[in-house]
């Protein structure tokens, strides 16, 4: 009877195993995709360091699963009921219940230690950032302001907005720190790169509860477009209030925010966005336009950035 039971344990294991190698073959998925576990590429150190709480939160995860899993297993194939008579009864196991209680809480707290440390690194804020950039989220548009650099014309920060035509760009430079400081002149929206990791809540006037309206990136690792997404329900259109994160080369950015300072000869006017990236000309990288998202079928200048109606 035991080595049937044995035998069929065994064959049981093979099966579940080859089951799961089936499965990890079949989504043809490199091993650092399967570590991501669905996450985008990071291109920030404070996504790499989310990315890593997550991966090992969630081979810790599985790994007391897989245990678990094993124990009911175990208990299915070899505690089955084999008579009418009542097995041995043990009232109280002391080592067991000390096991039951200290082994969990050793997770929480290393959990709990790995966590803290990874949210104070991510939502750590320098005193001098590279760049500082005004975040304006309104229903159902994105302002991008830089305090630093002024324009010509009458000496009010460079400004990118959307418009029907446009999804706005907010251009940043490549491997330099950035602050974004965030306000809504409405409703609660919410700023969201995917490649970042990480969201945050815009809230409108006034602040409560200590709201931190900024965060801050060390820097973009690399150079590309990304897209930017409004992460809070906050009216009809929500799920296509879009942007684009443009990261540019460090001296190229340089050159559009000089551009951005100047009035464009041809309109009298300061260099838009697109005007600039086009005046450029570097390839894919200046594009004039989103490449990640198309702009939605509404007019997205009926509200001025202010939150009131024309």
């Amino acid at each position: 009877m035991g080595l049937k039971e044995g035998t069929r344990a065994a064959r049981l294991a093979k099966v579940a195993g080859l089951v799961g190698l089936v499965g990890v073959g079949a989504t043809g998925c490199s091993t650092d995709e399967v570590l991501r576990f669905g996450w985008p590429v990071a291109v920030t150190p404070q996504a790499e360091r989310m990315r890593e709480l997550w991966t090992w939160s969630v081979v810790a995860a599985l790994t007391v699963g897989v245990i678990v899993w094993g124990l009911i297993l175990w208990s299915i194939a070899f505690h089955r009921k084999k008579s009418e008579e009542l097995p041995r009864q043990v009232a109280y196991n002391l080592p067991l219940e000390l096991v039951l209680i200290v082994v969990p809480t050793i997770i929480v707290a290393v959990l709990f230690y790995f966590t803290a440390v990874t949210q104070n690194y991510v939502t750590n804020k320098s005193d001098d950032p590279d760049v500082t950039v005004d975040v304006i989220a309104f229903q159902w548009n994105w302002e991008f302001k830089y305090p630093e650099y002024k324009t010509d014309r009458d000496d009010q920060p460079v400004s990118t907005v959307g418009t029907s035509g446009e999804v706005p760009l907010l251009v940043l430079p490549q491997g330099r720190s950035v602050r974004f400081n965030l306000e809504s002149t409405d409703v609660i929206h919410s700023f969201y790169v995917p490649e970042f990791h990480f969201k945050r809540d815009v809230f409108p006037a006034p602040k409560k509860n200590n709201q931190d309206d900024s965060f801050e990136i060390t820097q973009i690792d690399r150079t590309g477009s990304f897209v930017g997404r409004c992460a809070e329900l906050c009216g009809v259109y929500h799920a296509v209030m879009n942007f684009e994160v443009r990261a540019l080369e460090p001296a190229v950015f340089d050159r559009y925010m000089s551009l951005r300072e100047k009035n464009n000869p041809k309109t009298g006017r300061p260099y838009s966005a697109a005007e600039a990236l086009t005046e450029l000309d570097c390839g894919e990288l200046c594009t004039p336009h989103a490449v990640t998202t198309k702009p939605f079928d509404t007019d997205r200048t009926v509200r001025e950035a202010s939150g009131g109606g024309r």
